[in-house]
């Protein structure tokens, strides 16, 4: 009997965000009435087709258990992570592994993103669930791209055709991401997203157009900004 393919999602929190300038990881930054984490979790669990969400934490981490008590209803679960983000989405999967099989779908979704829009999950879901390679959440580049010097001499004019900002979530199938992940790691290859780690694997993965507003906060003027992508969905 053929069991039914699932959806999970991995968000890997264990990060310190030090471009950030804080004094705590820029997960727990305050976002309005919540944290950034929060607001993460809160999109992902709202989405009614995810079976359920790992959580990678530091194993510092001592912030987590001030609104752990949230979540205690949820299908949410906390794992270790380790020193980069590869090492921790693969220590999410190696302990989704227990409950999911190799053909589920998995979900890579960055902690500091907290205004993904729930419908843009929809739509990574709903466009790649039958496909072979995965792929993720984007949008075309469109400014003009230079490539500068380590003076910051503008070297080059880089065509922008083709080019896209690559977003999370970032969605593949559990086994084959488990395997580029190791993969990766064992020949010492740094990978700077999940994608990166399939490309290097063989795979082509796909991009599946989001929406703008998806920003990842990486220093300190993202949070107001954060703030009002947030606050002009509630005013619209």
């Amino acid at each position: 009997m053929q069991t039914e393919t699932k959806f999970w999602a991995i968000v890997p929190a264990a990060g310190a965000g030090t471009r950030m300038g804080a004094d705590m990881p820029k997960q727990y930054l305050t976002l309005g009435a919540s944290t950034v984490l929060e607001h993460t979790l809160d999109t992902l669990l709202s989405c009614q087709r995810l079976s359920g969400v790992i959580l990678v934490l530091s194993q510092a981490d001592e912030r987590w258990a001030e609104i752990a008590p949230r979540y205690t209803e949820q299908t949410l679960e906390t794992v270790v992570g380790g020193a980069e983000r590869c090492h921790s989405v693969l220590s999410g999967l190696d302990y989704l592994a227990i409950h999911a099989t190799d053909d589920d779908w998995v979900l890579v979704h960055d902690a500091a993103r907290p205004c993904v829009r729930a419908e843009d999950i929809e739509r990574l879901m709903n466009t790649l669930e039958n496909d072979t390679d995965g792929g993720l959440l984007g949008v075309p580049v469109a400014d003009t791209m230079k490539r500068v010097d380590e003076a910051l001499s503008v070297s080059d004019t880089v065509e922008r055709d083709g080019l896209w900002h690559a977003y999370t979530p970032q969605m593949f199938r559990a086994g084959a991401l488990r395997m580029a992940l190791q993969q990766a790691i064992n020949n010492g290859q740094p990978v700077t997203d999940e994608a990166n780690a399939m490309e290097l694997a063989g795979y082509r993965p796909r991009m599946v157009p989001g929406s703008r507003d998806n920003i990842k906060i990486t220093v300190p003027s993202d949070l107001p900004l954060a703030a009002f992508y947030l606050q002009s969905r509630l005013s619209s």
